[in-house]
């Protein structure tokens, strides 16, 4: 009996050890990773409000299809009221996003929205009062942009490329501008290169007493117009026409405008600077009602100008001249001052830094020093006389949140787990939310005080997606450095979940490589990562390595690939597969590479150029000669193609098709506005004319994300049956190392 017992009980436990090992052996899949599987769960339209003690957040009920904005105190973290919700608002159903007038007595709704290019978009929107619960249409039509002047009483709004200025007490619209016109005149919105490389669309700002508004007016008359089908399910295809300027060819003529509502005057402002040829990045006003900030840069982008405007009498004042060997990035962290002394950031001293200037450009302070870079800035507490910033200071791959005063002394760290932290400030800065998150812990929300850095309260986690990922078998994503070309180079590597050393794996490389990019970071999953594991759990090792010309590993790092995009980037790839080939658990006879955009044209010159360490490589929507792409992107890098001709074509994979010895998948969406298919296609004729067999596919009418619908599985289900087509485990060895030993005698 008692053995018959033990016996029983043995069986139990070997049925649960199975279960339990079949429970975590459970295979990702393509659908799982499509279908929002593994999706995190966040912080909708997260708003600090100006008491700093409440935030609001944006709350959808998807199965009554509403939406609240509902606000909650960061103390406690709990609820306090319904700001406002679309059921009370008899005029709409529901809003996808909102924004607050400065005072907070207003919110703008969006409730109806049109995708035009990346950033911008046409939209339907209402203005909700506060106090009255009063709801305002801005316009009847499809706007842009629409925002409030900070005294709430006005809204300004882009339509058919001209500006609109409505008064809500009374309705009444006024028209500020008359001669917009599609392909031709656009006013205080940008153009489409404008939006792309420089990241913005409303190019209008309201002064502080809500009397003036400045804005950019784009001439493109001139821009050479770019055409592009969309084929649609009507019997006839229709066309998609707009002004996209290609490197080396004609940009808009900018110019800068302000209109006085006092007056209902509109008159051109000028600098005391001749320019030709220029950009105006970014404009903004000063704490002074009557001066305005405007940044002017030359077409090359190695200079950078930040003008005074006074609005009153007309007169400019350039404060702060900068000039880089390479070029200068635009960002967004110009900060003024009660005092009108402003906060700038710049990789002047070689990494990119923090600087405090007085109002009329002489430097007070470099707040921030060391061989690291700060890579977002938060924000001042004028009153600590504290900057709050997040840098790589603890390594590249990592970010922290810091705070530290005006001055540059008692610089503190405020996170105290690796990983990548982001905070979301209070807006007296009493609080933030850090969000945190690394490669083996999905993101979670906390209240963090700002004096310390120390948890008050757990605000949301993942944890039951951390749980669900369990379940799978997966694999670590291992962090290292490789040396390559003189150069320790962040790596991952994710190795099989049963890997063996003593055995040979494919090895399948994925890189992005572009000027100031990092794809090797410390954080958690994204798609991609899970697609990386389903091809580990089939045996094969995936590898991402950071090359020479990527970011946060200061300015000459990362500025070395100047005027020879592809060259420098390319030769890291290969020498970095030639390393890892050579160790013992990798076969070097199957080695493949892909890459989407830039990294489409990275692994489409490493198979070509390196046809003796690549067997096969996937390009998705890749530029093939950067004479088809944009001016401001591509000029940054390369300056133009009429003064660096060889730039531009000794490192083009159209040029090198004839060294194409491997599988080759060329993918692209027909509806891409960003890198044309015209890269695709003028491809796919060179490799015709060379004699070379590849494969390809295009997505009907998808841009440069291609999605929707069906289309990522799609996608990825073809992808995977090319690699494992090309490197998978059916291949024969042994012919194929007789083969690559043949061709390299040859």
């Amino acid at each position: 009996m008692k053995h018959m017992q033990l016996r029983h009980f043995i069986a139990v436990i070997g049925f649960l050890t199975t279960t339990l090992v079949y429970c975590q052996d459970k295979q990702i899949s393509l659908e799982d990773i499509w279908s929002g599987s593994f999706r995190t769960e966040g912080m909708q339209a997260l708003h600090s409000m100006n008491n700093g003690k409440q935030y609001s957040v944006l709350n959808f009920d998807r199965q009554n299809g509403t939406s609240t904005i509902d606000i909650y105190d960061y103390k406690t973290l709990k609820k306090v009221k319904t700001l406002v919700s679309s059921e009370d608002i008899t005029e709409i159903q529901g809003f996808l996003d909102y924004s607050f007038s400065e005072d907070e007595s207003k919110i703008i709704l969006t409730t109806n929205s049109k995708p035009v290019f990346r950033r911008s978009t046409l939209g339907e929107f209402y203005i909700f009062d506060i106090a009255s619960k009063k709801v305002t249409k801005v316009a009847d039509d499809l706007v842009q942009e629409p925002t409030l002047s900070p005294d709430g009483t006005k809204v300004a709004y882009g339509f058919q490329n001209n500006l609109f200025v409505k008064e809500l007490a009374s309705g009444k619209v006024d028209q500020i501008t008359f001669d917009g016109e599609k392909n031709k005149i656009i006013n205080g919105i940008t153009d489409w290169v404008y939006e792309e490389e420089f990241s913005f669309v409303r190019a209008f700002d309201w002064n502080t007493d809500s009397n003036q508004i400045a804005f950019i007016r784009f001439d493109e008359t001139d821009v050479p117009e770019f055409s592009m089908d969309v084929f649609g399910s009507d019997l006839y295809q229709t066309q998609q026409v707009f002004k996209y300027p290609k490197a080396g060819e004609t940009n808009s003529k900018v110019s800068l405008f302000l209109y006085k509502l006092s007056s209902n005057k509109l008159q051109e402002l000028n600098v005391d600077k001749q320019y030709k040829d220029f950009y105006i990045p970014r404009l903004e006003w000063t704490k002074e009602s009557n001066v305005l900030s405007a940044q002017y840069m030359n077409r090359h982008q190695n200079e950078l100008d930040l003008w005074m405007i006074d609005t009153d009498n007309m007169s400019s004042n350039l404060v702060l001249a900068e000039k880089d060997k390479a070029y200068i990035d635009v960002t967004f962290n110009l900060t003024f001052l009660k005092d009108n002394s402003f906060i700038w950031t710049s990789e002047q001293d070689g990494f990119n830094h923090i600087y405090h200037y007085a109002k009329d450009g002489k430097l007070i302070d470099q707040v921030t020093k060391g061989n690291w870079e700060v890579t977002n800035y938060y924000g001042f507490n004028e009153k600590e006389n504290t900057i709050y910033y997040q840098s790589v200071e603890n390594g590249s791959i990592n970010r922290d949140v810091y705070s530290i005063k005006l001055n540059g002394k008692n610089k503190k760290r405020l996170t105290k787990t690796d990983g990548t932290n982001n905070a979301a400030f209070s807006a007296d800065f009493t609080y933030f939310i850090n969000t945190h998150s690394s490669a083996t812990s999905p993101q979670d929300y906390t209240l963090n005080s700002s004096t310390s850095g120390n948890v008050v309260k757990n605000i949301k986690d993942n944890d039951k997606l951390a749980k669900k990922v369990s379940g799978f078998v997966t694999s670590k994503k291992e962090f290292s450095t490789i040396n390559v070309n003189g150069n320790d180079l962040n790596m991952w590597m994710i190795k099989p979940a049963n890997f063996d050393a003593t055995k040979e794996y494919p090895l399948f490389m994925y890189q992005y490589s572009g000027p100031g990019s990092q794809q090797v970071a410390n954080r958690w999953n994204g798609a991609n990562d899970y697609w990386y594991q389903m091809l580990a759990q089939q045996g094969y090792i995936v590898a991402c390595v950071d090359g020479r010309g990527t970011g946060f590993k200061g300015a000459d790092f990362k500025k070395v690939t100047q005027n020879e995009l592809g060259k420098y980037e390319v030769d890291d790839q290969i020498s970095a597969a030639k390393k890892l080939g050579a160790r013992p658990y990798i076969d070097a006879a199957r080695i493949g590479i892909w890459g989407w955009s830039y990294g489409g044209f990275m692994s489409s010159n490493a198979l070509f150029k390196g046809n003796d360490v690549f067997k096969m490589a996937i390009a998705v929507a890749p530029v093939t000669s950067w004479r088809f792409y944009d001016t401001i992107y591509t000029e940054r890098y390369m300056m133009t193609p009429q003064e660096n001709p060889s730039g531009y074509d000794e490192n083009s994979p159209i040029n090198h098709v004839d060294k194409l010895e491997g599988d080759f998948l060329l993918i692209h969406g027909s509806g891409d506005d960003n890198v044309h298919l015209q890269n695709t296609m003028r491809m796919v004729e060179a490799l015709i004319q060379a004699d070379k067999q590849f494969e390809w596919m295009i997505y009907p009418d998808k841009n440069h994300g291609i999605y929707g619908g069906n289309t990522r599985l799609h996608l990825y289900r073809k992808m995977t049956n090319f690699i494992t087509t090309t490197l998978g485990d059916n291949l024969e060895k042994s012919e194929v190392k007789e083969e690559t030993t043949s061709t390299i005698n040859d």
